[in-house]
Parts: structure tokens; C-alpha cells; sequence
């Protein structure tokens, strides 16, 4: 057997890996990447930019719908199948390719292909050819999938979100478990190229959206395209031929079987820990067996393995995973000398239409026990000028501020061009701008960010009330 010795091992060559490896080789520390699948990112091959492409072509197909409400009209529409999907994985390649020649360049020394396993805190285990002893370690496995139980080995036609992209043509039918972002990102897309989609939850959640009144624009502006069922229980499910029996119960009992070509699983994704030999590096684990980290530098515990990316559980996002990855590369190349890095301003963008975007505190955040009161302002984009025009006037945005100092705190919404509209709240956010030096900034006319600032003149209306009085309660609550 092989056996290596390094300053640096990383495991996953995922956006956080190799963000790490190449902060911990700028400190001039020997680094070791070990990876157990094909080098290319989740984002790269099953993730945002797959899906992207999916939503492109959607997005050209409802514009051709939404044409005679311009006055104008179009030919008969034809969604050819085979080629949208010969689109989107021959882009993804394109894509993965960037990452391959990234990782191509590379020394051949510093990368070990196999499956690493703890066995102590400063060992692992490659398959059965290598043993590494490193003296720092930095974990970035990523993260899978979740199946959940009662469709684990139901047959082929129950799928992840993963599995979309190796199809050569559209379905013609599936079942959307789950109505989180990439439940909405892909089922809306396949709904709107033609497919019969219908979404089932648990609850009534919608992505990342914590804030009740967004939450309720956002399910009925939805709900008015999609087939959105809520509060769903999950019976039983079985292959029967080339489909699934998809059986479920409402929230008044009501039992209803439906059959679907695919059964599309989109229930959330798990940090990959379980199967690292994690009980070997003498870290604190949390409930879901994730070592207990400090979000500030990547740490676990006190000790010299560092934690990056989707496998924190944190916020598995990728710009998120590149700022872990630097940040415990930096400090696994400096250890024992750790120091805090750059946390940036939260931000999260669903791509469905309207796009969600959250920033900053959420609503659920600053609800939190023991909070004080905050003022809210919002806007609709019902009447919003630009969003009229463009025929997407649908939405909400709700903003947020703190009472005293008039510092803008964060904002949830589902509006019209929402990712740009997320950037620049977050960028003020990050900035500690208050709601007043943000309305001193120049808005153009017309232009969506005219409903930025009509919210914002909403919420600098409640800050200057003042708080209200603390209610008998102490809860915290918005003071509006």
C-alpha cells in the first residue's frame, strides 16, 4: 500500500475543494485532492447551470405564449423534445469541461482518485491502495440527493434531480416531490415545455421563503400555472410498466392514485458525512452527524480539520461553497493560526417565474425569540409600471429594517427579475446602508427597481413611527 504524507488533505473536488486546495497551496503548504467520482462540480453537472439551460428553453417557449397578449402571434409552436435535451447536455459538457481543464491543470502528485475514509484524526484510508497522513484536513464532500423511503426502490421511473440530465427526451409526464427551489426551478420548466407536471408537499412551503404575505403571493401567483398540491401526505407508490402509481392523501383524507412517467424526488439534499468514517476524527457531531463548525472560519471544534461547501449543511448555495472552501483553505494552510474570512451578505435566488429571491435576515430570522421589533415596508408588483409593460406584473416584495439606526436589515419577495433586484438589496445590505441613504441613490424611470423604492418608502414610513411599545407577550413581531 501506498502511504503519503501531506500538510493539506482535502476531500471533494467540488467548487468548495478546489477553492481550498488552491488557498492552501497560496500559503505554501503541500495539498492533497481526493476524489471518489468524476472531477467536474454538482453546479457544473446536475446542478445550476443544467438547469438553467432547462429553464432557457421553457422561458423561450412561454414567451412565444405570451406573445398575442402583445399583439402579436406566432405560428404553431413545436417543443422538440430531443433537441431542448441534446441542448442542455451538450452546454453542461461545456460547462463540466471548463472544470476538467481546471482541474487538468493540476500536478499529477497532488491528486488521488478513491474513496477516503477517517481512520484517526490525521489518517485516511484511499480505497485499498493509499494511506494518507496529513496534518490538516479539509472537508468538502458535497452533498446528495435525498430519496425519500417510501420511493426508495420503487423501479426506474422514481428519480432525483440529478438523473433529469441524462434524459434524451422530454417526459411526458411526472411528479414533482417537493416544492423547494429545485422542485419549482425543474418542475415549471418541464410544465411549461409541454410535460404534465403536478407538485405534491408536505406542508405549504414554497422555496426559501419565510416571510407570510410573500408566502402567500408566492403560492397564488403560482398556483394560477401550476398544478401545486399542498399539504400532501405520501401513501404508496409502484411500478406498473413503464409508469408509476403515485398514491397520496390530502389534508381531509381524501386518498387519490395518479399515474406519472416519472416520479421526480426533489425533497432536499443531505451532506455526504455519513460514509467518511467521520466517527474516527474525534469531532463533535450535530443531530445529523455534521461536525459542529465555526461559521466564521470553517473550524471544527478546535481542531485541525476544517469543514466546506454542501457538507456543511450550511447554506448550500455555490457562491457559498467557494468563500468555505477559501476560508478553510486559508486556515488549514495557516493552522494553528486561524482567523476569520469573509462571510458575505446571504443571498438566494430561485429561478422560476417570477424569480424568489431572499437576502440579508429573513423574516423567519428576525422573528426569532428574543429579537427586537422591526419595521417592514412592501411593494406589489401588480401595478408596478415597468412590470406592466413587460406583461410580468406579478409579486411581492417585502423589506426590512431595524428601528433606531434605519439600517436596512434584509427583504424576501417573488418579483419580476428578482436576481438583479436581490444583488442590489444585498450589496446595501452588506454595505450596513441605512433605508434612507439607500432612497438618497438614483432610480431611473421605468425600470423595475422603481418598486425597490416604493418599498423602501414604505419602510422608511414605519421607521419613523418609531417601535411600538413591547406587547405582554415579549414576542417578536414586526411593528406594523
Amino acid at each position: 500500500m501506498n502511504q503519503l504524507n501531506v500538510d493539506v488533505a482535502i476531500i471533494g473536488t467540488g467548487t468548495a475543494g478546489l477553492a481550498a486546495y488552491r488557498a492552501a497551496r497560496a500559503q505554501g503548504k503541500s495539498a492533497l485532492l481526493i476524489e471518489r467520482g468524476p472531477y467536474g462540480t454538482t453546479c457544473a453537472r446536475v446542478g445550476c447551470m443544467p438547469s438553467k439551460l432547462l429553464i432557457a428553453a421553457a422561458e423561450a417557449a412561454h414567451m412565444l405564449a405570451l406573445a398575442p397578449g402583445f399583439g402579436v402571434h406566432a405560428g404553431q409552436v413545436r417543443i422538440d423534445g430531443p433537441a431542448v435535451m441534446a441542448r442542455v447536455r451538450s452546454e453542461r459538457d461545456r460547462f463540466v469541461g471548463f472544470v476538467l481543464d481546471s482541474v487538468a491543470g493540476i500536478p499529477a502528485a497532488d491528486k488521488l482518485v478513491g474513496h477516503a475514509r477517517f481512520t484517526g484524526p490525521h489518517t485516511l484510508q484511499v480505497d485499498a491502495h493509499t494511506g494518507v497522513t496529513a496534518a490538516r484536513v479539509v472537508i468538502a464532500t458535497g452533498s446528495t440527493p435525498v430519496m425519500l423511503p417510501k420511493l426508495n426502490n420503487v423501479g426506474t421511473g422514481v428519480i432525483v434531480s440529478d438523473d433529469v440530465f441524462a434524459w434524451t427526451d422530454l417526459p411526458a409526464s411526472v411528479a414533482v416531490i417537493g416544492t423547494g427551489v429545485i422542485g419549482l426551478e425543474l418542475g415549471q420548466a418541464l410544465a411549461r415545455l409541454g410535460v404534465r407536471v403536478s407538485f405534491y408537499a408536505r406542508g405549504a412551503s414554497v422555496a426559501q421563503i419565510s416571510d407570510p404575505e410573500v408566502l402567500h403571493v408566492a403560492t397564488a401567483t403560482l398556483s394560477s400555472e401550476l398544478d401545486l398540491r399542498f399539504q400532501q401526505t405520501l401513501v404508496e407508490a409502484h411500478q406498473d410498466g413503464d409508469e408509476v402509481v403515485l398514491t397520496t392523501r390530502d389534508a381531509d383524507g381524501a386518498q387519490r392514485s395518479e399515474r406519472f412517467q416519472y416520479v421526480l424526488v426533489a425533497a432536499g439534499r443531505s451532506p455526504n458525512v455519513k460514509d467518511i468514517g467521520i466517527e474516527h476524527a474525534g469531532l463533535e457531531l450535530d443531530a445529523d452527524g455534521v461536525p459542529l463548525f465555526d461559521g466564521c472560519t470553517m473550524q471544527c471544534g478546535g481542531s485541525h480539520i476544517f469543514i466546506a461547501g454542501d457538507a456543511s449543511d450550511e447554506r448550500p448555495v455555490l457562491p457559498e461553497a467557494a468563500d468555505h472552501g477559501k476560508i478553510a483553505g486559508d486556515n488549514a494552510g495557516r493552522y494553528p493560526d486561524v482567523r476569520p474570512g469573509l462571510r458575505r451578505t446571504p443571498l438566494a435566488v430561485a429561478f422560476t417565474e417570477p424569480q424568489i429571491a431572499t437576502l440579508g435576515e429573513s423574516y423567519r430570522e428576525l422573528c426569532a425569540e428574543g429579537r427586537p421589533k422591526f419595521a417592514v415596508g412592501m411593494v406589489s408588483f401588480t401595478n408596478q409600471g415597468r412590470s406592466r409593460v413587460m406583461l410580468q406584473n406579478h409579486g411581492m416584495l417585502r423589506v426590512y429594517g431595524e428601528y433606531g439606526t434605519g439600517r436596512f436589515l434584509g427583504a424576501e419577495m417573488i418579483a419580476p427579475r428578482a436576481e438583479n433586484l436581490g444583488h442590489l438589496l444585498a450589496w446595501a445590505c452588506q454595505a450596513r446602508l441605512t433605508v434612507a441613504q439607500m432612497l438618497d441613490m438614483p432610480f431611473y424611470h421605468p425600470v423595475i427597481e422603481e418598486g425597490v423604492r416604493t418599498a423602501l418608502r414604505d419602510l422608511a414610513v414605519e421607521l419613523e413611527k418609531g417601535a411600538p411599545a413591547p406587547s405582554p407577550g415579549g414576542e417578536c413581531v414586526p411593528g406594523v
